[in-house]
């Protein structure tokens, strides 16, 4: 599926950061924090588009809304650090303190990564359910 392919290369760059680097590199702590938003945004989308084919269908599609669902249908485990993510996401763009900067910094690399992993995991999991399920329909009809 398009949307976590796109998830999973997102992640990958910004597994493959350099932390070391962002200690020493101002505009390289912007690209890390840069990169964190928009896997966020690619894991919230990727999640909703795998909860549809489960059939789950939001009634906004907000962020906040797919990572609820997600948390209910045990797709999602840490819901406190999805909703530290989301909260993250959204004060990001506003955080002019270097102190600040560098939690987030750590955040990121402690514990975004890993909740991002395991969602990525758990994604790739769910579309083979999926597609064995649709896979068994069809035996069943023909």
């Amino acid at each position: 599926m398009k949307k976590v392919d796109s998830f999973s290369r997102c992640l990958d760059v910004l597994r493959g950061a350099d932390f070391e680097m962002a200690n020493e590199d101002e505009i390289y702590r912007t690209g890390i924090i840069g990169q964190f938003n928009l896997t966020f945004e690619l894991a919230w989308k990727a999640l909703q588009a795998v909860l549809r084919i489960h059939g789950a269908d939001s009634q906004t599609g907000s962020p906040r809304e797919i990572l609820q669902m997600g948390y209910k249908a045990g797709f999602v485990d840490d819901s406190a650090a999805w909703l530290a993510m989301l909260k993250e996401r959204n004060s990001s763009v506003h955080i002019y303190d270097e102190d600040r900067i560098n939690e987030l910094i750590l955040l990121i690399r402690d514990t975004f990564i890993l909740a991002f992993t395991i969602l990525e995991k758990t994604l790739e999991k769910k579309m083979e359910e999926a597609g064995s399920e649709e896979d068994m329909a069809f035996v069943k009809n023909t």
